[in-house]
């Protein structure tokens, strides 16, 4: 689960949203620890060269970072290796590159396993106090090579600081001569740590640390805190968040106060401490670390005004420890939730509070609505730390302002905030049962939480949040208090574990609560990786999914399958009680809700019509608020998905006519009927159903209504109208086109195909896809008629058109869009050629397969490799046709050995370093030499380094090996132009012409 991940440090924050599941090895051991000795051993003979140096630094790093995720194991090696690393280091012959190699290795380690528990296993004798400091002083802290050597020193120092002597009895005599005076090692130390607390590196965080650790002595805190918090109280207050330099001063004055050390030392001074952070307005700072820092020295100083105690009216579930259970278990007994009286209560909570308590929980319920995560999560966090050591009637009303949070008028940020701080209190014991009844709704609402924003949606970190507040819930409470819930806390859980979006919902939904033990049944962590398994595969738990996919408004059109999907389960159900409550949405002015309405609409009733075919009975027995209400239905949306919103409306409305159409609904004489001739992806059913009086005989009138309307739009100035005329030329069945087919071919599609305008090249795909699909939808015959089947007659023609659209080149701001053009061409060309081998091959000649193939050599030559590829498939699929072969095809059998049949599949026409040594062998081939070199010189004076790179020296050098004086002179003039890179080779041909 994502979120829960966020309990195990001071601050999460979810952020990224993975969608491969990493299963990392589980390691029993420190395998590399004879590696590791090795390495560092060698260290003061590998420094002296910058490669060797650089290779034991490499391998040290990847040994280490595999136990990024099992840190504890290096623990039984931990003292060895700080130990010969700082023989390394205190060592007289050592270099000064040597000494930093060394740190360099121990922050590594440190780094791995944790500078808290590292940095315990340092020297801290009182002899070591002075050698550190000394070491320190020396660095320099603006040397970006070294930042590993003073991080370690801070951190070594730190310990360092913790002999149990007042450290004035190591000045001894400062000096004897009154004339020199040296500084003792209290303010030595402090000036270190005030100084470092400035820099920009990772320093800064190790002086926070020293400044914890130093100032909580009590010889320090009697003679320098008064000093050291007004220096920096001043600093806070100077400084500017506006610039580089104010932002890190800020940092590190923060960061020395944050730490808990220096907050208790600071109680007494916790007032004026609160009062500088209000005047500095630190929590409207535009840098979110500062803010983070901000709201955790705020949670700290409330903790100083409050008695350091748990409260005893919290609700304590028993016995956490898995061995205690185990054995109550075993014994018969039981743990229960202890509630303590209320006299004791009572006497607990007889104190008065600070009124600096106040200003603390404001500015903490202000942090959980910060736009940046890990302040809203170190909110969190400080709510549940001082709420525990309040009274009951006060921590009442800190949940309930938590609980302000879940309004439809805050941000998706309060939401999430309010779910980390629900997880927190709930986690704490301070959420009683008596809230439950008030949190639960909340959290169920946030379990589905999404918004707009704008293109977009938001609010997955609010569902992930709140599985996380789930997750606490269940491990906070007895199973009797969560009882009353667990049924709809169970269906909101099963709802986001199958249904969610983000995948990391999902993940964290179908994980987090114990008691719905089928949710991980129906939904494991792995099958919820994927969002099309999710809606369309995992059916259980019919009631909950079918009351969500009903108002589901984000994934729609997965919503509508799944509902598809659902619909046998729940049959009477769907027909009687959704579909009712579907068609009023229809109608509706909400264009998404609309849109869904019309998906559910056209799904809903398709799965009615294949559950009553399935039982031999009519359909409107099983679709009956469809067969009533659904021409209404289709005719308004009509009229609206014209209007605003068409784009999105349109092909639902297809959807809705197309499944209607299939399902045989009744309304062949209905008037709605003729209204819907325009839908493409809908026009086939629509046809088959509505406008087929008897098997494969069209209706006369609507069969011309239909020709004249596509013909006609072919010839419109609209770019978007000549696209859909043609794809819906491209749709009619066979029965729609017989008798039609000189026309359909000749008047409009060849003639548009023909149009070289640059804002026509859509068109021009369009009707070179639609050629393709009317040729195979009339079939083919050697002897039929040019009017109704694809004969002698008309397949040459239908060849020039297609051969004549592998010549655009068209150009404009988009690029080569002629390549659009190409590629539906070769595409047509591909189906047209098999439909014809199959059924006619003698209507192919020589030449139409001639003219053909070496277009199709021509295009994989080209530099783009997505049409590279797409001609070279082409190419090959044609070759490798048996069932039955493509006849007259050029040098076939010089062609296989080129592209074999057990190769062919492997050779990635994407890669230029693949296809082009395979391509360049057609220049041997006399047939395909010219429009090969064509295709090169294109790609060699193109602009892709890749292509240019590959295909240049090797169709150069193939070029010369074979036989040019057979080429074409303006061909071979056209390609070393273009080698040379003289100039274009549009420039090149005139020349050559």
């Amino acid at each position: 689960m994502a979120q829960t991940d966020m309990d195990s440090g001071e601050d999460g924050g979810g952020g990224g949203e993975p969608e491969v599941i990493a299963k990392a090895s589980v390691l029993g051991g420190f395998t590399e620890s004879t590696e590791i000795r090795a390495l560092i051993s060698s260290l003061p003979v590998v420094h002296e060269s910058i490669v060797t140096l650089e290779s034991a630094i490499e391998r040290f790093l990847v040994i280490m970072d595999r136990y990024q995720e099992q840190p504890h194991l290096l623990d039984p090696h931990l003292e060895w290796m700080l130990n010969l690393l700082l023989e390394l280091i205190r060592s007289e012959q050592s270099p000064p590159l040597l000494v930093h190699l060394g740190f360099k290795f121990l922050y590594i380690i440190s780094k791995v396993r944790g500078y808290k528990i590292f940095m315990q296993l340092f020297p801290h004798e009182v002899a070591d106090v002075q050698p550190v400091l000394d070491l320190l002083c020396r660095q320099d802290p603006r040397d970006p090579e070294t930042w590993e050597t003073r991080y370690m020193l801070l951190l070594w120092l730190s310990m360092t600081c913790l002999i149990p002597f007042d450290l004035s009895r190591l000045d001894g005599h400062l000096t004897s001569d009154p004339s020199q005076t040296r500084e003792p090692i209290m303010d030595r130390i402090l000036a270190v740590a005030k100084s470092y607390l400035m820099v920009t590196d990772k320093s800064r965080d190790a002086a926070s640390v020293l400044v914890s650790k130093f100032v909580t002595r009590p010889d320090v805190k009697l003679k320098r805190l008064g000093d050291f918090l007004d220096w920096s109280l001043t600093t806070i207050s100077q400084a500017s968040d506006q610039t580089m330099g104010g932002t890190v001063i800020l940092d590190g004055a923060l960061q020395s106060l944050c730490y808990h050390g220096t907050s208790v030392c600071v109680c007494s001074s916790a007032p004026v401490v609160l009062q500088c952070l209000d005047q500095c307005h630190v929590a409207e700072s535009s840098q979110a670390m500062l803010r983070k820092l901000g709201v955790k020295l705020v949670q700290r100083l409330g903790l100083t005004f409050l008695k350091p105690r748990l409260a005893k009216w919290r609700y304590q579930r028993g016995s956490r420890s898995l061995a205690a259970n185990l054995s109550l278990s075993q014994s018969g007994s039981t743990v229960k939730a202890v509630s303590p009286d209320m006299e004791t209560q009572s006497q607990e909570e007889d104190y008065d509070i600070p009124e600096e308590v106040e200003n603390v929980i404001e500015q903490l319920l202000g942090g959980l609505k910060d736009k940046e995560t890990i302040v809203r999560w170190s909110a969190a966090k400080g709510i549940g730390r001082v709420t525990g050591r309040l009274p009951r009637e006060l921590a009442d009303e800190v949940v309930g302002s938590v609980l302000d949070c879940f309004s439809f008028q805050e941000t998706d940020n309060a939401w999430h905030g309010g779910c980390l701080a629900l997880a927190e209190l709930g986690r704490r014991g301070l959420l009683v049962p008596s809230r439950l009844p008030d949190v639960v709704p909340l959290i169920l609402k946030a379990l589905v939480y999404d918004e707009k924003r704008g293109a977009c949606s938001v609010g997955s970190n609010v569902r992930d949040a709140a599985c996380y507040v789930c997750w606490a819930f269940a491990r906070a409470y007895e199973p009797t208090e969560l009882k009353p819930f667990v049924t709809q806390i169970a269906c909101a859980l099963v709802i986001t574990a199958v249904f969610d979006r983000n995948v990391n919902c999902r993940r964290a939904a179908s994980g987090t609560f114990p008691y719905g033990i089928d949710i991980v049944v129906a939904a494991d962590y792995f099958a919820v990786g994927n969002l099309n398994n999710c809606y369309l595969s995992i059916r259980k738990w019919n009631s909950p999914l079918l009351l969500y996919l009903l108002f589901c408004r984000v994934i729609r059109q997965l919503a509508t399958k799944a509902l598809h999907n659902l619909t046998p389960q729940a049959p009477d159900y769907m027909s009687t009680t959704v579909m009712p409550q579907l068609l009023p949405i229809a109608l509706g002015i909400d264009l998404h809700s609309r849109h869904g309405a019309i998906l559910a609409s056209a799904e809903i009733s398709h799965a009615l019509y294949k559950l009553a075919n399935q039982n031999n009975r009519p359909v409107t027995d099983c679709v009956l608020s469809v067969s009533c209400l659904c021409p209404v239905c289709v005719l308004s949306v009509s009229c609206l998905c014209r209007g605003f919103g068409g784009e999105l409306m349109r092909p639902a409305v297809c959807s809705l006519i197309e499944n209607m159409s299939v399902s045989k609904m009744p309304f062949k004489d209905d008037p709605v009927i003729s209204e819907f001739s325009y839908p493409v992806s809908a026009l086939a059913a629509l046809c088959e159903q509505y406008y087929q009086p008897q098997p494969g005989m069209a209706d006369p009138q609507m069969q011309e209504v239909l020709v004249s309307q596509y013909i006609a739009g072919l010839k419109s100035t609209e770019v978007l109208t000549r696209c859909g005329s043609a794809l819906a030329l491209g749709s009619l069945p066979r029965f729609m086109i017989h008798g039609k087919l000189h026309q359909v071919l000749y008047t409009c599609l060849q003639q548009s195909c023909s149009q070289r305008e640059v804002c026509f090249t859509e068109a021009r795909r369009d009707a070179a896809k639609a050629m393709a699909q009317v040729c195979v939808t009339a079939g083919v015959s050697a002897q039929g008629g040019s009017d109704s089947v694809v004969c002698e007659g008309n397949v040459s023609a239908v060849y020039r058109a297609l051969l004549d659209c592998m010549t655009d080149y068209t150009l404009d701001s988009r690029g080569d869009v002629g390549a659009w053009v190409r590629e539906a061409a070769m595409t047509s060309l591909m189906e047209v050629t098999l439909c014809v081998v199959g059924t006619a091959p003698q209507l192919l000649s020589p030449g139409l397969v001639n003219g053909m193939m070496c277009s199709l050599a021509q295009q994989s030559a080209e530099k783009i490799d997505r049409y590279r590829a797409h001609a070279g498939s082409v190419f090959v699929r044609l070759l490798h046709s048996n069932n039955p072969a493509v006849p007259h095809i050029p040098h076939r059998e010089e062609l296989l050995a080129i592209f074999p049949t057990e190769g062919a599949e492997g050779l990635n026409w994407n890669a230029p370093s693949q296809a082009f040594p395979h391509i360049t062998q057609l220049l041997r081939l006399p047939q395909y030499q010219y429009h090969t070199l064509l295709g090169l010189t294109v790609s060699v004076g193109g602009l892709t380094e890749s292509t240019v790179r590959v295909c240049s020296p090797v169709s150069v050098t193939l070029c010369l090996s074979v036989s040019v004086v057979s080429v074409a002179p303006v061909a071979l003039c056209l390609y070393i132009c273009a080698c040379l890179c003289v100039c274009s080779p549009v420039v090149a041909l005139s020349m050559c012409l």
